[in-house]
Order: structure tokens, then C-alpha cells, then sequence
């Protein structure tokens, strides 16, 4: 199981870094990336930390930790900014808080996201096809979602990039241990999304070799 989307108590989540990490290794998990929700505010906080942190990690645990950042609801002109930010400061990925339809995201977040250098951006929602399109372009992973609420367009999310040929990427957003999932819950998720099983497979061995293996 890959996951590259979830929260510890740096943000909203309810574990400490180490503790979710622990969770995941036990839940079968290959690699999990910490991706606490940041803005201008906490940047310069977290990041480090979690890099700091994953190192450490990395030494001794057979799961691989990846640091990593969830820029969210920050206004669409500062998105690149903010993710050059985090990357110099040891966000080894980049994730962009997309349009969900669960919470009143700004108008032109995605657009801004895929123009910016980004790894993936979450639950996008009712993604226009033409920024389907900059992904593909861009190598810039769409997410389906296996979070309550963000998952109501994973349909949508799922059929344009198959139409289109953009990258999907699978994660549990996960905010508390409940959240995580086996390898076999995400492949139901990827069929209620409208994947084959076939599909599926390949959206996981995508993800291993055009982006997992990039960053770590």
C-alpha cells in the first residue's frame, strides 16, 4: 500500500507523526508521505520537522516515510510560491488542497496548482477537462480519494483522466488510524470510482514507478 496523503496532530490529525507512521507499517503500508495542511502560517514550522523526522525514521523502519505538505485553501496567486517555499525547506511532495465540493475552496485553486510545481492535487472535484488536460501535460497526479466527502467526485475525477490520459493517484487522506487502508479497500475504492481492476493495478504501479520512486 502506498499512501501520499495524510495528517498527523501537526495539522488536523489526531496522531503524532511517529505514531501514524507506526499505524501504517502495521496496516501493511510500503510508503506513507506526511502531508499536514500548511499555509503562509505554519510553513516554515512543519516542514522541517517532518523531514527532520522522516530521516530519522527512514534509518530503522521498513515502511518508507515520506515528508511532504497539503498547501490548503492559500489563494490561488501564492500557490507556486508557497510550493518552491516547501520545497527548500525538505517537502521531498508537494500536494495542492483542489477544489472539493465538501468546502469552499477558491475559484482557480486547480487551475493555479497544475501551473505550479506540484507532485498531486487532491480531491479536485469537478475538475474542468481542460486542467485534466494541464495535468496530463505536466505529469501532475489527479487524486481519487478515499475520504468521506471528497470521494462524492472521484467518478468524475477517475473517467476525464482515462479520457484525457493524466496520472491518478489513490490516497486515504487520513486524519486519525481509522482512516488508513489495506491495498484491498483501495482497490474497491478505484472500482467504485469506475476502474477496472486492470486499471487499477496499473494506476498502483503507476504511481510506484512515475512518482514514488522519483521522490524517495
Amino acid at each position: 500500500m502506498i499512501d501520499l496523503h495524510t495528517h498527523s496532530l501537526f495539522s488536523d490529525g489526531v496522531l503524532l507523526p511517529a505514531e501514524l507512521v507506526r499505524r501504517a507499517e502495521h496496516k501493511g503500508y510500503r510508503f506513507i508521505a506526511i502531508t499536514d495542511h500548511v499555509d503562509q502560517s505554519n510553513l516554515d514550522f512543519v516542514v522541517p520537522r517532518i523531514a527532520e523526522l522522516a530521516e530519522s525514521l527512514n534509518k530503522v523502519t521498513k515502511i518508507r516515510t515520506i515528508p511532504g505538505v497539503e498547501l490548503t485553501h492559500v489563494p490561488p496567486v501564492t500557490i507556486a510560491m508557497l510550493a518552491d517555499r516547501a520545497r527548500s525547506l525538505g517537502a521531498r511532495l508537494v500536494v495542492i488542497h483542489g477544489e472539493t465540493i465538501v468546502e469552499p475552496v477558491a475559484s482557480g485553486t486547480n487551475t493555479s496548482a497544475l501551473e505550479a510545481d506540484i507532485d498531486i492535487l487532491a480531491h479536485p472535484g469537478l475538475i474542468d477537462p481542460r486542467d485534466v488536460e494541464l495535468a496530463a501535460h505536466r505529469g501532475i497526479f489527479l487524486e481519487i480519494s478515499a475520504r468521506k466527502g471528497h470521494c462524492l467526485t472521484n467518478g468524475h475525477v477517475a473517467k476525464l483522466a482515462m479520457e484525457i490520459g493524466a496520472h491518478l493517484v489513490l490516497d486515504t487522506d487520513a486524519h486519525e488510524p481509522s482512516d488508513l487502508i489495506t491495498k484491498e479497500n483501495a482497490l474497491a475504492v478505484a472500482r467504485g470510482a469506475g476502474l477496472s481492476a486492470d486499471q487499477a493495478s496499473a494506476m498502483f504501479m503507476n504511481v510506484r514507478k512515475q512518482l514514488v520512486e522519483r521522490i524517495v
